[in-house]
């Protein structure tokens, strides 16, 4: 039986000395050493003929750890690798059901936190009843203690703990979980994940706690449909026929500069080197750049839906469709700056929170119809639908979303924003299109930017292309 939902707050931190610094990265540094030394060893069972990880014997590394980062943290680190290995049989279970389409590609055991030569990646772990956070109105901390040779190395009293001066403020408020810092070189920062588990009960009204509108179930309520995309993030229609648009083409292009500039340095690397701290660093920019457009793109549609009373949302699901493409640009976007399963998940937590329905529904074919006449003499190219009998000239995501609703709720009225390349059919009150501009969701004109963009056009064609 799974436990209270766990959210997670984040939080940047500083050493407040320079004594505590360099405590906290001899700290930070025995962590990977043992993490890889656990991991080593149970892949070794797992390659072997019984394949039993969990025979991997290791209490022998707990003598020669815990003396710097305690005997707790010890034993977080190899909880923490369980689950690293629970996970990845979940995976590995569904990959090998046939019935199940949700994993296509073979998952591949933990891995290590970098190696001897290329450098150790840097993070810790503290047991949930280890720490202290402490708010205050100027300065907020977080103390945790360290083994006793740190503390004879840094001249720590016997009842001296490491102090972090934290910036952030926490969203969720519960049972707190194990905390995990990690070292981000790139900003020379130390960032905090500090989950908390939260009562059922508290959930909603916490999360309603960062949106301004909530639903108003007294009053006349609305269903919608969402068809998500890889060049616009999400296009939604209401049964009312509003709609917006999170165009995603300016984010693909940033994720592509990172993606080159990944593949300049390991072009760059010695024949027996795969990778570099450096290119890790860029690795994971990348995907925090992505998530953070992804993750806020949800939560401002969530917001966009309560404000017009949606209870109940339609999500085409495209897990059966998706499939390998002779252009390498069309499987990055797709399979890596999409994440359409990551997607999907984000949007049934964040609308599940606030109270509205989700329901994923397949989108096998939703733009290969007119929504108006029906007809299947219909022309898609990048983000333009034409339908060559009624003539309906439309959106092509915003004619997906509008197929899933009138299949799931019937006939509605027609959406106020259609054509991709023009304003006239534009309404304020209507239709929305949104632009990511690297901290926000800003108001666009629409179809200012819904042409396909060179980087992401040249040699695919349209139709091939995920909406």
């Amino acid at each position: 039986m799974s436990g209270p939902p766990q959210r997670t707050n984040e939080y940047t931190a500083k050493p407040v000395s320079d004594r505590y610094r360099h405590c906290l990265f001899d700290w930070l540094a025995a962590h990977a050493p043992l993490w890889n030394q656990i991991t080593y060893r149970r892949r070794q069972q797992y390659f072997s003929d019984d394949g039993n990880v969990w025979e991997a014997d290791f209490g022998d590394l707990y003598d020669d750890y815990a003396p710097i980062l305690g005997k707790a943290t010890c034993q977080q680190v190899a909880r923490k690798n369980s689950e690293a290995w629970r996970s990845f049989f979940r995976l590995l279970s569904k990959y090998r059901d046939d019935g199940d389409s949700t994993v296509t590609e073979k998952p591949n055991p933990p891995g290590y936190w970098g190696t001897r030569d290329d450098g150790y990646e840097l993070r810790g772990l503290v047991r949930n009843d280890l720490y202290t956070v402490d708010w205050g109105e100027t300065r907020s901390t977080l103390e945790f203690g360290v083994g006793d040779v740190l503390k004879d190395r840094y001249d720590l009293d016997h009842q001296e703990r490491l102090t972090l001066e934290i910036n952030g403020n926490p969203q969720w408020n519960g049972d707190d979980g194990r905390v995990e810092l990690v070292y981000d070189e790139a900003a020379d920062r130390i960032r905090v994940k500090h989950p908390v588990r939260i009562q059922p009960a508290h959930l909603r009204e916490q999360r309603q706690d960062g949106f301004t509108h909530t639903l108003q179930p007294e009053n006349a309520t609305q269903a919608a449909a969402v068809d998500v995309g890889a060049n616009n993030t999400l296009a939604i229609v209401t049964d009312h026929g509003e709609t917006a648009v999170y165009h995603a083409r300016p984010e693909f292009d940033r994720f592509c500069r990172f993606s080159e500039r990944i593949a300049d340095l390991q072009s760059h690397l010695p024949d027996d080197r795969y990778s570099s701290r450096r290119i890790e660093r860029l690795y994971d920019d990348r995907g925090r750049k992505r998530d953070h457009a992804r993750d806020a793109a949800v939560k401002h549609a969530a917001e966009w839906l309560l404000a017009r009373n949606v209870d109940t949302v339609y999500v085409g699901d495209l897990t059966d469709v998706l499939d390998a493409h002779w252009s390498t640009s069309v499987n990055e976007k797709t399979h890596s700056f999409w994440s359409h399963r990551q997607l999907l998940n984000r949007i049934d937590l964040t609308f599940g929170d606030v109270g509205i329905d989700v329901v994923e529904v397949s989108e096998a074919d939703s733009s290969s119809s007119c929504p108006a006449c029906r007809s299947e003499a219909v022309r898609r190219q990048g983000d333009e639908f034409r339908c060559q009998d009624c003539e309906l000239e439309a959106h092509s995501d915003v004619v997906g979303a509008w197929n899933v609703l009138q299949a799931e709720e019937g006939p509605m009225a027609r959406p106020a924003v259609l054509r991709a390349g023009r304003c006239r059919d534009a309404s304020p009150d209507g239709g929305a299109y949104w632009e990511w501009n690297g901290h926000e969701w800003t108001p666009a004109v629409f179809g200012e930017r819904s042409r396909p963009v060179d980087r992401t056009s040249v040699g695919e064609p349209a139709s091939s292309q995920p909406g």
